[in-house]
């Protein structure tokens, strides 16, 4: 999951361009940070554990490449940042995934008394090219040692005025502009320099210097002839503004969310309706955030269109595309697009067969290249690490599309427009207010339980991960009938539970279920637009019937959000976690 950045050129502002580059990757990761470059003919390396700063002092140089880390393999420390080097010094790599087979490689390699500096996998990928590079050049050194890593990974090696990339799995993208020439894991990250790109394929290896490029496939040794794709969007620059933090600012920024789904999508949810029609069997697949979307979506088509589908989380899905066929549809849910437990089980539905859909919120997103039909989400830059406004389109647009195979696309347009209403009132500083009361009287707790039934059981899972996520509270999230099958002995006398109870077929079994919760000694936080008499607290929201699972997850997003200012925490960038999960 971790950021990539090169460049290679002239000496004008490739460092700084280097720097801002890695700091529009920073969300794949910010357990530390590291750069290497040349500088009279030798490699300068400077790292360091924690998140990038704004300024870093670098001198003028030709080439340079830049990482940020989440951590895999060896804990968060400045000898285990990347960059790599060489017993000799001469070789510096960046890396994002894993190598499963290191430690077999690492043993050989300390038979040929390789010295290793780290606890990392990556490590082994800088002695493996020392090894091959003295029979062979760069780019064929690095294409033999990249074929001896098993796993999904993506390398950037610098040495001797090149820099070579491979990949496999893990995404990667050039960019070329005016005498300089780029390599990120991110085409977000090349914008601001070049719209000029190509996206390097799975077992490719790109040897950039400073009369451009070429690319080889890393098996055969083959040249390949680059596909050039110009980049026709702006990444928009996400500012905070008059907000304190990205997730408060992202949750204010809802309303116009749902508003351009409801007004502006009629056209792309009627051609998926018409898709999921004619499909003989169509899944929703997803993970975290997005798993409950996907979640949501096998209620809401069941329940509306009287269609059966399936939903699977992601990374389960390879143990069940068996009987996937070319009558297959996959709807995939990503907000980065790049999830490999999404992007690897689409790339074996589509051996299959399988048509795929990509719900993804970036533009030229590995999802996006892959999938068949693509429906950007329109969210607009997410920056906060937990996942607020993208939940909000994924669901809002499947309430559309539910709605839309049922033949009632406007019933659809007219609910999501009173959710629009219902969270701009509850973005009002009363309700605010309110959420931070409760914030007080939970922040201190360890243990926290969510219940819902039907819609709510998925607006339950999402209310749970983001207290977990952002205040890193202990909280559980269970379908209220489960409640009796072994959950109910985990209460005790003052434990916080929220009880999603919207006006519909559920509301009268979940409030028995808080009626049971508040018999062991449960402390009741009912969300809803009813109050009742078991509730210690009440965060209501309108009645807005298929959509309220919009409306009632926001009261869950902004006390996350509050409790972790009260635990002192900064909820953008949660500890040990990364916008994107592109390892295994």
């Amino acid at each position: 999951m971790c950021g990539i950045f090169g460049c290679i050129g002239d000496e004008k502002d490739t460092a700084r361009i280097t720097l801002s580059g890695l700091k529009k990757l920073e969300y794949r990761g910010y357990d530390s940070w590291g750069l290497a470059w040349e500088q009279e003919k030798k490699l300068k390396v400077k790292k360091q554990t924690g998140k990038l700063p704004t300024v870093v002092k670098l001198p003028n140089t030709t080439s340079i490449i830049g990482h940020t880390r989440w951590a895999t393999h060896g804990g968060v420390t400045k000898l285990n940042a990347h960059p790599h080097l060489s017993c000799d010094s001469q070789i510096a790599v960046i890396h994002n995934g894993i190598v499963e087979n290191f430690q077999h490689l690492k043993k050989q390699l300390k038979k040929k008394r390789h010295l290793f500096k780290s606890e990392t996998d990556t490590e082994v990928i800088a002695h493996l090219i020392e090894e091959e590079v003295k029979t062979k050049n760069l780019n064929q050194a690095v294409m033999v040692a990249f074929k001896k890593l098993r796993g999904l990974n993506a390398i950037v090696v610098l040495s001797k005025g090149q820099i070579v990339a491979a990949k496999k799995g893990s995404p990667l993208v050039l960019g070329f502009g005016k005498q300089k020439y780029f390599v990120a894991s991110d085409p977000s990250a090349l914008v601001a320099n070049t719209n000029r790109a190509v996206f390097l394929e799975d077992d490719q290896v790109a040897m950039l210097d400073q009369k451009g490029f070429q690319i080889f496939n890393s098996k055969s040794g083959a040249k390949v002839t680059p596909k050039v794709q110009i980049l026709e969007w702006v990444i928009e620059e996400a500012k905070l503004g008059k907000f304190r933090h990205f997730m408060l600012k992202e949750i204010f920024e809802q309303p116009q969310v749902i508003g351009n789904i409801s007004r502006n999508y009629k056209e792309q949810v009627e051609d998926l309706a018409g898709m999921i029609k004619k499909a003989r069997g169509t899944f929703f697949i997803g993970c975290g955030t997005a798993s409950y979307a996907a979640l949501a979506g096998q209620y809401l088509l069941s329940r509306i269109a009287d269609l059966h589908v399936n939903f699977s989380i992601g990374s389960e899905f390879n143990y069940l595309e068996h009987y996937l066929n070319n009558n297959s549809l996959v709807i995939a849910i990503s907000q980065s697009g790049e999830t490999i437990d999404v992007v690897e089980p689409v790339q074996n539905a589509k051996k299959k067969g399988a048509k795929v859909v990509a719900l993804t919120n970036v533009l030229g997103s590995t999802l996006y290249r892959l999938a068949d039909h693509k429906i950007l989400l329109g969210a607009g830059p997410e920056v906060a690490v937990a996942a607020t406004k993208s939940f909000i389109a994924m669901v809002s647009l499947l309430i559309y599309l539910a709605y839309q195979v049922s033949g009632r696309g406007e019933e659809a347009r007219v609910l999501l427009t009173k959710a629009e209403k219902n969270i701009s009132l509850m973005l009002k500083d009363d309700y605010i207010n309110r959420v931070k009361r409760l914030a007080k009287k939970i922040y201190l707790k360890e243990h926290l339980y969510v219940i819902g039934r039907g819609l709510s059981y998925a607006t339950a899972l999402e209310a749970t991960l983001k207290l977990k996520e952002v205040p890193y509270i202990h909280s559980e999230g269970f379908a209220g009938g489960e409640l009796k099958h072994g959950v109910i002995a985990l209460v005790e006398k003052g434990t916080p539970t929220i009880v999603f109870a919207p006006n519909d077929e559920t509301h009268e079994a979940i409030i028995s279920n808080a009626i049971e919760v508040k018999a062991r000694g449960g402390y009741i936080i009912g969300v809803g637009s009813k109050y009742n008499d078991v509730f210690d607290y009440f965060l209501p929201t309108l009645d807005v019937k298929d959509a309220s699972i919009v409306t009632n997850v926001v009261p869950a997003q902004l006390l996350a959000y509050f409790t972790a200012l009260n635990k002192g925490l900064g909820p953008d960038k949660p500890r040990n976690l990364a916008k994107s999960v592109t390892v295994r």
